[in-house]
C-alpha cells in the first residue's frame, strides 16, 4: 500500500504512476533551502466518496535523492505491472444519438484522459445507425481486446451485450436458436459508461450512475459476473435479458413510450400516468420452475452486495446439480408449477433493477449472479390498492406485502395467448392443457384487447408466446457489485516521500 498522512491506498486501487516536475517554491522554507534539487513522483489513485462515487485523486512525494525515487517509481510500476485484471486494450462503442446526445462528449472529456492516464489503449468506434455495434462484433478481432465499452444507456448496453453473446456463440458453434442450449460463458468484460436517458444497468451494479466512476472501475479491472435470461418463441431465440422482462404494466408503458420519443425522457412520466389510469388487466397462466439450487429468498432481505456469498454458493450449487443429473433432469416437467389468474403485471428481474427514483428496485433482493430470475407476479385490484404497490418501489416499505402480489425465485417460466395458441403453441407440449386465455378489459369501455406487450430491457417485445431460461454467469461487467457501507475519505495533506519510508 502506498501511505498519506490520513489514508492508506491498495496497489489494486492505484491508477498509475508518473514521474513529477517538483516545484522548489513551494517549498522553499526551513531544511529545504538547503537542498540543491528535488525529485519526485506522483501517485494517482482512486478516491472513494458519498453514495459509491469514486473519483482520481493524486498525491506527491518527494525527496534529494535521484537514485531512491526512480527506485519507488519502478516499484510501483512493477505491482501494477502485475495486476492482470487490469485491461490494455478495450474496443469502445459510443452512441452519440442516446440520452441527452452527450455520449461522445462525456467520453472525450471525462473517460478519455483516464483511460489514457491508465496507459489503455483504445479503438473508438461511433455509432451511425442501430445495430451498428452489435454487427460490427460479428466482424472485428475481438480477441485481441481486454474488454468491450459502450457508451450510452441501457439500449446501447443491450445492443453490445447481444453482439458479444452472438459472436462467442458462433465461434463455439452453438445454435442460439435452440432454448435447451447450453451457451458458452462470454469471459470478455463490457463496461458501461453511462450516458442514456436511462442506465439501470448500471447502478444496479455499481450502485450510481457516473461516467468517471465507471470509466475508474474500468481501469483497476473490477469483474462482476452476471446472469442472463434468453427469451425464446417456437424454437428462436428473440432476445436476451439481464434486468427486465416485463408484460402488463410496464409493458404498456413501453409501447406508448415509444410513440412519444419527441418528448425525450418526460415520455415515460407522461406514458407511466397514462398507463397507470388505464388500469388494463390481462387474464391467464403462467407455468414456471422453482430454482432450487439457490440459497436465498426474494423476501429474505438479503441485498447483493460485493462479493456476494448467496451468488457465489448458488453457482456452486447450480454447477453441482448439471454435473450429477444434467440438462435431462433441468428440463423434467415435474418440477413445473402453474398459476392462473388476472394481472396486472407479470415482471421477471435478473437484478434488483435499481434507478434514482426506486432506490430499491423491483426486487430489492434479487442477486447478480446466482443463475435465478424474481418472478412477481401482481394480481387485479383496486387502482387505490395498485398505487399502493407502485409507491412502495420508493421507500423501504415490503414491497411483497399485499395480498395481491406473488414472488417467486425461478430459473425458467413460459408464458402464452389465446390468441397465439393456434399456430403457437408449441413452445411445450405442456402448455396445450394447461394454459389459458389472456385477455385485457378497459374498465371505462369494456373492450377486449388479448395482448400486452414485453418490456425487455427497455426494448418492445410483441410475441405473446416465449420461453425465459436463465443462464447463470453468462456475462461479465467491469464492475464489482454495489460495495457495502462504502465509505469516503476525507481531504488529506500531502506527505514527504521520507514519511513514507
Amino acid at each position: 500500500c502506498v501511505r498519506t498522512e490520513n489514508c492508506f491506498v491498495p496497489i489494486s486501487e492505484i491508477i498509475a504512476v508518473e514521474e513529477s516536475e517538483f516545484n522548489k517554491k513551494q517549498r522553499n522554507i526551513g531544511r529545504w533551502q538547503k537542498m540543491a534539487k528535488l525529485h519526485a513522483f506522483t501517485v494517482y489513485y482512486v478516491k472513494k466518496a458519498r453514495n459509491h462515487r469514486w473519483r482520481c485523486s493524486d498525491v506527491t512525494f518527494w525527496c534529494v535523492d535521484e537514485h531512491l525515487c526512480n527506485q519507488w517509481i519502478q516499484a510501483l510500476k512493477e505491482l501494477l505491472e502485475m495486476q492482470k485484471s487490469r485491461p490494455k486494450q478495450l474496443l469502445v462503442y459510443i452512441n452519440p444519438y442516446g440520452g441527452k446526445r452527450q455520449g461522445k462528449r462525456i467520453y472525450e472529456q471525462k473517460v478519455a484522459p483516464l483511460f489514457s492516464l491508465a496507459s489503455i489503449s483504445t479503438d473508438v468506434v461511433i455509432t451511425e445507425h442501430a445495430n451498428h455495434a452489435k454487427d460490427n462484433l460479428f466482424e472485428v478481432n475481438i480477441y485481441k481486446y481486454d474488454g468491450v465499452v459502450c457508451v450510452g444507456g441501457d439500449g446501447m448496453f443491450s445492443e453490445v451485450m447481444h453482439g458479444l453473446i452472438g459472436r462467442m456463440q458462433k465461434d463455439s458453434g452453438i445454435d442460439q436458436n435452440n432454448p435447451k442450449a447450453s451457451l458458452v460463458q462470454c469471459n470478455i468484460r463490457i463496461g458501461i459508461i453511462p450516458a442514456g436517458s436511462t442506465d439501470c444497468i448500471c447502478y444496479s451494479t455499481v450502485g450510481i450512475s457516473d461516467p468517471v466512476t465507471s470509466a475508474l472501475h474500468i481501469i483497476v479491472g473490477d469483474c462482476q459476473p452476471l446472469d442472463v435470461s434468453s427469451v425464446h418463441h417456437n424454437n428462436m431465440l428473440l432476445k436476451y435479458s439481464v434486468s427486465l422482462l416485463g408484460y402488463g404494466f410496464y409493458g404498456d408503458i413501453l409501447k406508448d413510450s415509444e410513440k412519444k420519443r419527441w418528448m425525450g425522457p418526460m415520455r415515460y412520466d407522461y406514458s407511466g400516468f397514462k398507463t397507470f389510469l388505464s388500469h388494463h388487466y390481462y387474464e391467464g397462466t403462467i407455468a414456471y420452475q422453482p430454482a432450487k439450487h439457490t440459497h436465498g429468498s426474494p423476501r429474505d432481505k438479503e441485498s447483493c452486495r460485493t462479493g456476494c456469498y448467496i451468488c457465489k454458493k448458488s453457482e456452486e450449487q447450480l454447477a453441482e446439480q448439471n454435473k450429477e443429473h444434467g440438462l435431462k433432469h433441468e428440463e423434467g416437467e415435474e418440477e413445473w408449477k402453474v398459476i392462473k389468474g388476472k394481472f396486472l403485471a407479470i415482471n421477471a428481474v435478473n437484478m434488483s433493477c435499481a434507478c434514482p427514483r426506486s432506490p430499491k428496485g423491483l426486487s430489492p433482493a434479487a442477486h447478480l449472479a446466482d443463475g435465478s430470475a424474481d418472478l412477481i407476479l401482481v394480481r387485479k385490484c383496486s387502482r387505490f390498492d395498485f398505487l399502493r404497490y407502485l409507491v412502495r418501489h420508493t421507500n423501504q416499505d415490503d414491497q411483497f406485502d399485499f395480498p395481491f402480489v406473488d414472488v417467486y425465485r425461478v430459473k425458467r417460466f413460459q408464458f402464452t395467448s389465446k390468441l397465439s395458441e393456434d399456430n403457437e403453441s408449441n413452445v411445450m407440449d405442456i402448455r396445450k392443457k394447461r394454459f389459458g386465455q389472456f385477455c385485457r378489459d378497459h374498465p371505462a369501455c369494456c373492450c377486449n384487447i388479448v395482448n400486452s406487450t414485453w418490456n425487455c430491457d427497455g426494448e418492445t417485445l410483441d410475441s405473446s408466446a416465449i420461453e425465459v431460461r436463465v443462464h447463470c454467469q453468462l456475462m461479465k461487467l467491469f464492475a464489482r457489485g454495489i460495495e457495502e457501507n462504502c465509505k469516503y475519505e476525507a481531504a488529506h495533506s500531502q506527505s514527504s516521500i521520507e514519511q513514507l519510508l
